[in-house]
């Protein structure tokens, strides 16, 4: 295992289930990634103790995994969400240069058309609707990890894959969220893409686009009624140095954090995350900073998606803005990196499920 200087390698037993044969959760930052999210095993309970009902144990369970890719020419986005009341998926393709977004999203009552992996490691999430396809897969092999994403439309196709060489270390980890929750996460940022992208009538080459590097998030759990997050993200390279970035507030801060970013394939802890932005206009720049001063960075969003919904029972308010990082990397026994242009993401996400 890499341990970057300045990285506190306190790390809890790697479990290979997430819960435990007496339906307790394991909690804790793991050095790696778990093999097996048997969520549903889980001992649920009210908030008063009782045995929570079956009904409650199925639709208070949400999952929900994301593949992306940043590229000086491209950002691509997809993601895959299993609400129990809802099934989501939402795909994407955005053009910096010229401000041109594809976006699509789909809806499926009950997420009838949508299967998701309980596996990050070894498994395939699918969602089937008409003429829309969307695989979405992970698999494990001798040169490390691969985090494959195909997509077919009537008239694009998409074939990426991400790869973890061998010794790449994720973030890994579970926290409680409320009194009888918790939350599984599991995080890749900077790491190669490869593939094509077929659409109007000509195919690219996605290792060859500029500065080009990928991410992916999957997460599961029985998360709060109510919920928001922030969450920013990066991949590219700076200084001929490949770095990647995970940053996020409002879910996984009990005990532990999700915030880190990786310089070289070496995972790197950062502290708690402060995103100021105006909620009032959100195309307007936005300022991440870490507490233990590692990071600093603006934000300039050149473009969005986004999704609002409300059926009383289930709503969502959800912005993915894509745009530009200028800033620095500051970690301790190393030289500032100078962050320029570097393009990635933000988010601002409410959700009652």
């Amino acid at each position: 295992m890499h341990i970057a200087k300045g990285f506190d390698p306190r790390l809890d037993p790697q479990p290979t289930e997430l819960v435990a044969p007496d339906g307790q959760v394991r909690l804790g930052l793991f050095p790696d990634t778990v093999a097996l999210i048997n969520g549903r095993d889980h001992d649920y309970r009210r908030p008063l103790g009782q045995p929570a009902p079956r009904r409650a144990r199925h639709f208070h369970y949400k999952q929900f995994q994301y593949f992306g890719l940043v590229s000086d020419d491209l950002l691509i986005g997809c993601a895959l969400a299993d609400t129990a009341y809802l099934g989501l998926a939402f795909f994407y393709v955005f053009e910096p240069a010229s401000g041109r977004l594809r976006e699509h999203t789909w809806r499926s009552p009950l997420a009838r058309a949508l299967t998701l992996s309980a596996s990050p490691l070894d498994g395939e999430s699918r969602f089937d609707q008409g003429k829309v396809s969307i695989r979405m897969g992970y698999q494990e092999g001798a040169d490390g990890r691969h985090k494959s994403l195909r997509v077919t439309l009537p008239d694009l196709e998409l074939r990426a894959t991400l790869h973890e060489p061998a010794g790449y270390r994720p973030m890994s980890l579970c926290t409680r969220t409320g009194i009888s929750g918790w939350t599984y996460a599991n995080k890749v940022a900077g790491v190669d893409v490869a593939g094509t992208l077929r659409r109007d009538g000509r195919e690219q080459d996605l290792a060859a686009l500029g500065n080009a590097g990928g991410h992916h998030d999957f997460s599961a759990g029985y998360m709060r009624r109510e919920t928001f997050w922030n969450w920013a993200c990066l991949s590219g390279r700076v200084d001929g140095r490949r770095l990647g970035l995970n940053l996020s507030c409002g879910v996984n801060e009990t005990g532990v954090n999700e915030n880190c970013l990786w310089l070289d394939d070496v995972l790197v802890k950062v502290d708690g995350v402060r995103f100021d932005y105006r909620r009032d206009d959100l195309q307007q720049p936005w300022r991440v900073t870490s507490r233990c001063g590692q990071v600093a960075l603006t934000f300039t969003p050149l473009g969005r998606h986004r999704e609002r919904l409300n059926l009383g029972l289930f709503a969502s308010n959800f912005h993915q803005l894509f745009g530009r990082f200028d800033g620095e990397i500051r970690l301790a026994g190393e030289a500032p990196l100078t962050v320029r242009g570097l393009h990635g993401f933000v988010e601002e996400q409410y959700a009652k499920w």
